[in-house]
């Protein structure tokens, strides 16, 4: 019986993956690689991700970017604020996450203005001199992910 006990509670301690948002519905995720190398090729379809939790926002947990180990190549999954939390406890572990793809274009103010604005949510210095123009993103809207742990 006491054996019996001691397996329940660590069975109990063990942890779970963490599912956020939707049930995940595709079977398979896209390379990362692909994802980062093609984003035009993806846009508006709905594509699977799996990587290492590179980063996560660290103020909303509305965005986290995901790495591919193999290749180093990243993706950002981003939410509206509220609709998921990415935890911060999730960097380092591997995720996979849902949505659909989509393409931003900023003007340099714009650019700029998003720069400081993540800086400033994870308490990073922000250099004006590294935003040089316009910049085009791509990134995964999601409607669900998870936290493989």
């Amino acid at each position: 019986m006491r054996i019996l006990c001691v397996l329940l509670a660590f069975g109990a301690l063990a942890v779970a993956d963490t599912p956020l948002g939707k049930p995940l519905t595709l079977k398979k995720a896209t390379p990362i690689k692909k994802l980062a190398s093609q984003p035009g090729d993806y846009v508006g379809k709905t594509v699977q991700a799996k990587g290492k939790v590179a980063e996560v926002c660290l103020k909303m947990g509305c965005w986290m970017n995901l790495v591919d180990p193999k290749t180093a190549k990243m993706i950002r999954i981003k939410v509206q604020d509220g609709e998921m939390v990415f935890p911060k406890e999730s960097i380092g572990k591997m995720a996979l996450a849902e949505g659909q793809m989509v393409k931003i274009e900023l003007t340099k103010e714009q650019a700029g203005a998003m720069a400081r604005h993540e800086a400033e949510e994870n308490k990073k210095p922000f250099d004006p001199g590294t935003v040089t123009g316009p910049r085009t993103i791509y990134q995964i809207k999601a409607t669900g992910a998870v936290i493989l742990d």
